[in-house]
């Protein structure tokens, strides 16, 4: 990979999780994704030796940062949930948009069921996953789960002001700024004024499925 710098192409430095726990702000938060080759059959003895070489230095350098463990690798974020007590833990799925040889791997229902049974913290679905079958956000959420999303569509303002609409607990997005900028600009703010006998209501609609089925054909990216 390289990187425009003063004109030229420099090739970026590799950089260490060791060298980003001590370079990177520590109030920044990270994202640790487990990354396992999706055609290899790993060992357990094998994953465990990798998993516990992460946390020796996730333990020893952290300090107090912010920290998830991701993986699209079903034993991973299990067994990395078992080997530690300190930090979330979320499975990643394409939400059935590719099909994979671990039936785990192919839905969110076996998503749900994977975090509900090995007692994770939540899914990170790919977003046309989610968009597809809006309906179930609902159970996800009723399962205790966080729900967040990544994809290409999450750069989209209006794909990730849905979300907030639909309930989505976070989305992972390339240009972070832009996309706050955009989506704080279709947040309409509650009005602070109440009368007299008036409640604060939450500000987001409620949507039945087939309101909300209407509302995502509005996306065009969704429909090619």
């Amino acid at each position: 990979m390289e990187r425009l710098l003063a004109g030229q192409l420099k090739p970026m430095i590799p950089c260490t999780l060791k060298e980003a726990f001590e370079k990177v702000n520590p109030s920044i938060g990270f994202n640790i994704e487990l990354k396992f080759d999706d055609h290899i059959v790993y060992q357990q003895d094998y994953l465990i030796h990798v998993l516990k070489a992460v946390l020796h230095v996730v333990l020893e350098y952290a300090k107090g940062r912010p920290i998830i463990f991701s993986s699209f690798q079903p034993d991973a974020a299990l067994l990395v949930k078992n080997l530690q007590t300190c930090y979330p833990v979320f499975f990643l799925t394409n939400g059935g948009t590719e099909i994979y040889y671990d039936v785990r791997r192919n839905s969110l229902e076996e998503a749900t069921k994977l975090c509900v049974e090995g007692g994770l913290e939540g899914i990170v679905s790919e977003v046309k996953g989610i968009f597809r079958n809006p309906g179930l956000v609902n159970k996800i959420k009723e399962s205790k789960l966080s729900l967040l999303t990544y994809g290409k569509l999450n750069n989209v303002p209006e794909a990730v002001y849905m979300q907030h609409l639909m309930g989505i607990d976070g989305v992972i997005v390339d240009f972070v700024e832009q996309v706050t900028e955009a989506v704080c600009k279709l947040v309409k703010k509650p009005d602070e004024i109440l009368l007299e006998g008036e409640e604060k209501v939450q500000n987001r609609p409620q949507f039945s499925q087939r309101e909300l089925s209407f509302l995502l054909k509005l996306i065009p990216e969704l429909i090619q």
